[in-house]
């Protein structure tokens, strides 16, 4: 009789896929990095980018309570408390939620985005932060958005004009960016057209600003489609 090796891996090689493609979430060689990715290089990108979000969440009084869906280790998850919020962390990945579980001290759900396990209305906004670039089906998402999040959706992504964003694609050329291979870098307007086809019929108002520029630059952060993150909140006014 033939016994064959045990493997100790959470998710085997050939299921490290997600919406029929390999992602690098799915991958512990990636994962178990990712904290230390924030903690090196990417710090100061990170503070400007809590301080977009900020700026246009805490706009709309009315939110209170968060699901921030790709909440990846809960990095952006942990932070809405500072400025208030009450926020519950949602991803697809058990190698990140196996991470949050020791980090983050609220509540945690697997679950796919696309298909949110959640009564309409159960969180005042729903948050995207350097994941809605991974779905396949984003008017999808937003619609899921918000049904399960009532008053507002805030994004936080990659800018597709950006010059980091050609630096991407030719590090993946050499196999040396894993982590954008599915990425779908959007612009603040062509976000807001694919908002628009997902939010027929509703009453709502969108507003953005954009950082990660140069460090040289005499400023960072501005209302030009230009730099390498922008934020994005869509407030919906046709709730009470």
């Amino acid at each position: 009789m033939k016994i064959e090796k045990a493997t100790s891996e959470l998710i085997p090689k050939e299921d490290q896929n997600w919406q029929n493609r390999p992602e690098w979430f799915f991958n512990r060689e990636h994962t178990d990095t990712y904290e230390q990715w924030y903690e090196g290089r990417y710090k100061r990108a990170e503070i400007w980018q809590k301080k977009v979000m900020e700026q246009l969440v805490s706009k709309d009084k009315r939110v209170k309570t968060l699901l921030e869906f790709g909440c990846g280790t809960t990095r952006f998850t942990r932070w809405w408390k500072e400025i208030g919020i009450e926020a519950t962390g949602g991803d697809i990945s058990p190698l990140m939620l196996s991470q949050a579980v020791e980090l983050f001290e609220g509540d945690l759900v697997m679950a796919d985005s696309h298909y949110m396990p959640f009564k309409d209305h159960t969180f005042d906004s729903l948050a995207f932060i350097t994941t809605f670039e991974y779905y396949k089906n984003p008017v999808q998402v937003i619609r899921e958005a918000a049904r399960v999040g009532k008053y507002g959706i805030a994004m936080g992504m990659m800018n597709r004009n950006s010059t980091k964003v050609v630096r991407r694609r030719i590090q993946e050329v050499f196999g040396m960016n894993p982590f954008y291979l599915t990425a779908t870098f959007y612009t603040p307007e062509k976000l807001s057209k694919i908002i628009e086809e997902a939010l027929q019929g509703r009453d709502y108002s969108i507003e953005w600003t954009c950082t990660g520029l140069p460090k040289w630059f005499p400023i960072q952060q501005w209302s030009l489609p230009l730099g390498d993150f922008f934020g994005l909140y869509i407030q919906l006014n046709d709730v009470k």
